[in-house]
């Protein structure tokens, strides 16, 4: 009987090639059965890099919202080109000061002495919404200024004195900040911010608080509850506005 069946089983793996058909293999083994791991889960998201950090969206009242709320600090130890450097510098070693430089992207139709002085130009001014014929000179030069956006004892007041002074000087020469403007627009605005002081030329209102609203999450500065409320306002005018791109 044993012959018989071990003959049997001899034919079968002549047959399928040394393999024994399925019946022959009886049912798999449950406890043997490998289970497929699960797949894996990706990374949690980083948290927030803080109140500061600017979100995917480029909306400016969705950065707004990024920017932490608080008082005005004090303005003891402020200096000017202690804190902040000497007007103008050439932070970004292209051979030409920063107020030229400024002029240069601004101005239209400008006439140069050398690759950096600006001697004319016209200016479109955005504070105002007239226009400006810029003419170097000791009684003309004043008449179109670089405005800091945001001024620069708003921004010592709210976070700069916590910046090194290599960032305090870069912001102080930062083009994001920078715009050449009407002289007498940027001797009312002083260091005034949004809820002090807004450009009279209201269709530019909400390019400029978007701005100020990038330059403070760029440099990690708050705003105060009547600064935000103001641009908030701003913005509510204009809902599709974006922060400019550095």
């Amino acid at each position: 009987m044993l012959g018989a069946l071990a003959a049997v089983l001899l034919a079968a793996v002549v047959i399928t090639g040394g393999n024994l058909p399925p019946v022959l293999a009886g049912p798999a083994d449950p406890s043997s059965a490998v289970t497929p791991a699960p797949p894996i889960a990706p990374p949690a998201a980083s948290p927030s890099a803080g109140p500061s950090s600017i979100p995917s969206s480029s909306l400016a009242v969705d950065v707004l919202a990024t920017l932490e709320v608080k008082g005005r600090a004090p303005k003891t130890g402020y200096d000017r080109e202690e804190d902040f450097g000497t007007a103008w510098l050439d932070v970004d070693r292209n051979g030409c000061d920063t107020r030229n430089d400024i002029l240069q992207r601004d101005l239209d139709g400008e006439l140069l002495s050398g690759p950096c002085k600006v001697l004319s130009g016209t200016l479109s001014d955005p504070f105002t919404g007239r226009t400006i014929s810029f003419v170097r000179g000791e009684a003309t030069s004043s008449l179109v200024q670089i405005d800091h956006v945001v001024a620069l004892m708003d921004a010592w007041q709210k976070g700069a004195q916590q910046l090194t002074q290599e960032e305090r000087i870069r912001f102080a020469n930062d083009p994001l900040n920078l715009l050449a403007v009407d002289g007498s627009a940027n001797s009312q605005k002083g260091d005034g911010d949004a809820a002090t002081w807004l450009p009279a030329n209201r269709p530019f209102r909400c390019e400029y608080v978007a701005r100020q609203v990038a330059v403070k999450a760029a440099y990690r500065l708050w705003v105060t509850a009547a600064e935000r409320d103001a641009i908030a306002r701003v913005l509510d005018t204009c809902p599709g506005q974006t922060v400019p791109v550095p």
